[in-house]
Parts: structure tokens; C-alpha cells; sequence
């Protein structure tokens, strides 16, 4: 119910319609076990990367960069504005800036002590 009273508010103003398509790329080692995986959402023209997870014993070797590259790689084939995703400052952040992801926000102190950061790379 809270749903459809969204939906017709935003429909009312012109707003584009909430559709959320799934993405996923995997990548397993030569015996198929799962090592790396990037989950992510196509929403109005965007990809926003949900996950993106190397096994710790394969960390180092490329794979994290890999499957944003093919995250990108998908979004210039499809068209789509750019990527963007959240990290928190203990995980991952001067990874994505190597990968020339700008800033666009931080929440700092969330939790306590730490920040979480909002990420993108547009790509046209």
C-alpha cells in the first residue's frame, strides 16, 4: 500500500519508474570454487555496485579490479551514465579512487569513528 501511494506521487510528478534489474559477475578458480563476486543494480541509467567480494586468498591478484572492469565494460554496452556504490573507510576506498572513482559524499562517523562513502565513475 505505501508502495502504490509512492508510485502514483512519483508517476504524478513526471518521475521515472522504479525498475531494478539485477546484475552479477562471477569468477571461480580452476576447480570451479567461487572466489570473486560483484553484485549490482541497473537503476535509471546507473549501475549501483551492492557487492563486490574477493576471497581472502586470492585478494592481490587482480580479480576486484577485474569484475569493476566488467561492471564498466557492461554499462558502455548498455549505455548507461556510470557506476556508483557505497564503502565504508575501513574497506576499500583508496581502491576505488585507483580505479578513478570521485567522491560524491561521506557520512562521517557512521558508524562512530568511521565513515561511509559514496563513490561513482561516470562513464558519458
Amino acid at each position: 500500500m505505501v508502495s502504490n501511494g509512492f508510485e502514483t506521487h512519483s508517476a504524478s510528478q513526471g518521475a521515472p519508474k522504479y525498475e531494478k534489474k539485477p546484475v552479477k559477475w562471477l569468477v571461480a578458480d580452476q576447480g570451479g570454487v567461487l572466489i570473486g563476486a560483484l553484485t549490482a543494480d541497473i537503476l535509471w541509467n546507473w549501475i549501483y555496485v551492492g557487492e563486490l567480494w574477493v576471497a581472502r586468498k586470492s585478494r592481490g591478484a587482480g580479480i576486484g579490479k577485474r569484475l569493476m572492469q566488467l561492471a564498466e565494460e557492461f554499462a558502455v554496452s548498455e549505455n548507461l551514465q556510470g557506476l556508483w556504490l557505497w564503502t565504508q573507510s575501513w574497506q576499500a576506498e583508496s581502491f576505488y579512487r585507483q580505479l578513478g572513482y570521485s567522491e560524491f559524499t561521506r557520512f562521517h562517523d557512521f558508524p562512530l569513528g568511521h565513515s561511509r562513502i559514496g563513490f561513482r565513475k561516470i562513464l558519458r
